[in-house]
């Protein structure tokens, strides 16, 4: 309930604001839409299901894209984590990689892929790659050798040790870079989707520009907000249910 009052008293303040900019800033609603004329290009773009076909086709790439980055990460980190002299001679190679923007690959992306459903899917997949991989190759190699040393006197070796007993142990530490690679990833799917995208939240926002409807790109902008509030919540849903299922105590 305390969450809630907060979630409500931001929501108030943030739309007293922006009816207060609306109205003293002097624009005209066709280029800042008060929350009311929003609200309105809200119920059309719903009423014509042109918002749903679009969150579906959005949330469909989102999935993919980081599913299969999160699951590729998780399974190489494991490994990497574990060979730390693999590790050394790739770790310079990750850490040039990883701070360049997904979008700056955009040009090579559509010269391997087309133009269309890929290069979405494939700048999701490099924004969540990295965060997962660089957060699981650092729990691995920080983890408490308590849990080795148990491991060898129940006889478990290798490769059971990393699913049965590295894996759970660094789990905290790796939820951390999910939640990080979502966030990321939302931020980078809209951007996939301006580039040639013929659907989706992001082709969205690109045709309601090019039709001078301010109220449907802010419509599609507070879409996307919920939804990535609402992708945070379920993937803590679901840490929350690995962690009940092994018993480990969510901090």
């Amino acid at each position: 309930m305390q969450k809630v009052k907060y979630i409500g008293g931001a929501l108030v303040i943030l739309l007293a604001a922006w009816q207060a900019a609306s109205r003293l800033g002097g624009w005209n609603e066709a280029l800042f839409p008060s929350p009311w004329s929003t609200l309105r290009g809200l119920g059309e773009l719903l009423a014509s299901g042109v918002l749903a076909a679009d969150i579906s086709a959005s949330l469909g790439r989102f999935a993919l894209g980081y599913i299969s980055a999160v699951l590729l990460a998780m399974g190489l980190g494991l490994v990497l984590g574990w060979y730390r002299n693999i590790w050394n001679y790739l770790n310079p190679i990750a850490q040039v990689l990883r701070p360049v923007s997904p979008v700056a690959w955009l040009p090579f992306i559509v010269l391997f892929f087309g133009i269309g459903e890929m290069p979405a899917l494939v700048i999701i997949f490099i924004a969540a790659f990295f965060p997962v991989l660089l957060a699981t190759v650092a729990a691995v190699q920080g983890m408490d050798h308590v849990y080795l040393k148990v491991a060898r006197n129940f006889g478990i070796g290798q490769p059971r040790i990393l699913g049965k007993i590295v894996f759970p142990a660094v789990f905290p530490r790796i939820a951390t870079g999910l939640h990080l690679a979502l966030g990321t990833a939302w931020v980078f799917l809209v951007a996939g989707e301006m580039a040639g995208a013929q659907s989706g939240l992001g082709f969205l926002i690109i045709d309601a520009r090019n039709n001078l409807r301010a109220d449907w790109l802010m419509a599609a902008i507070i879409t996307i907000g919920v939804l990535g509030l609402a992708l945070d919540g379920i993937v803590s849903y679901l840490e929350g249910q690995i962690y009940r299922r092994w018993g480990i105590r969510r901090n």
